[in-house]
């Protein structure tokens, strides 16, 4: 049996040119914001994981199943249709947080905006310490 390959490897893509790249100027700036914000709440310097991921941090899971890899602590992408907030699910505190946060659709692992003026940026700060916090304390040592 092959050994899974992860899709989501940090890369030497340059962050800035892939911002630059984003057809919506609306979408650019709020990407800028975004970029901003997660570095400063991180203190992580930002790395695109994949093609499209702007990644802070950087852990080491490894699951029950076996499976193991790595992958960025938070990050986001300026998707077309709405951006991607990757902020870890399990924190306990997550759900009573994003009651604050503003308009957002939410998945298992993402929340979902369409710009960064619909939400309250100090909720996501909060959210990035929290979730940042969780997965240190799940994966410690790294």
């Amino acid at each position: 049996m092959a050994k899974y390959e992860a899709k989501m490897k940090e890369t030497d893509a340059d962050v800035i040119e892939f911002i630059e790249a984003v057809d919506h100027p609306k979408k650019r700036e709020d990407a800028y914001k975004l970029l901003k914000i997660f570095e400063q709440t991180s203190g992580y310097e930002a790395k695109m994981w994949g093609p499209s991921i702007i990644g802070f941090g950087t852990y080491h899971y490894k699951y029950a199943s076996g499976h193991e890899g790595d992958a960025p602590l938070v990050g986001f992408s300026p998707r077309k249709a709405k951006h991607s907030l990757y902020i870890a699910s399990g924190e306990t505190t997550r759900d009573e947080t994003l009651k604050r946060l503003g308009k957002y659709t939410a998945g298992k692992s993402c929340v979902y905006i369409n710009k960064v003026e619909d939400i309250n940026e100090d909720i996501l700060k909060e959210m990035i310490r929290n979730a940042i916090a969780f997965i240190q304390k799940l994966y410690p040592n790294q």
